[in-house]
């Protein structure tokens, strides 16, 4: 399973580095998908973390960077730091630390959330 997780998160790296958010969603998220973004409420099912996805992208004027480094896998879960550079209509230049922890099932995401600093 391990090789299936690194490869899908090669894959990751490479779409999130290019600002293809939702190429990536589409393609991994499974459609019973859990997302949560550090302490919010969880967003349930693919359809409505990509619709939320949508609603954010909308504001971003200026996609800068995602980079994805220090990635440790352990059975079906993955771990990331990521940094994340945008910047959105209102003038605000936005950047996140975060660490990604994502659980895999058959090479799809179904629950993953971000711990921010």
């Amino acid at each position: 399973m391990s090789a299936v997780i690194e490869n899908a998160l090669l894959d990751l790296k490479d779409l999130l580095g290019k600002g293809q958010f939702l190429e990536a969603m589409d393609k991994y998220l499974a459609d019973d998908v859990v997302l949560q973004e550090a302490n919010e409420e969880p967003k349930r099912g693919k359809d409505v973390c990509i619709a939320a996805e949508k609603e954010l992208l909308a504001t971003v004027t200026e996609f800068i960077k995602y980079e994805i480094n220090n990635v440790a896998i352990s059975g079906d879960v993955s771990y990331y730091e990521a940094v994340m550079e945008f910047k959105t209509a209102d003038g605000q230049h936005h950047r996140f630390e975060q660490v990604n922890r994502t659980q895999w099932r058959d090479g799809k995401i179904i629950n993953e959330r971000y711990y921010h600093a």
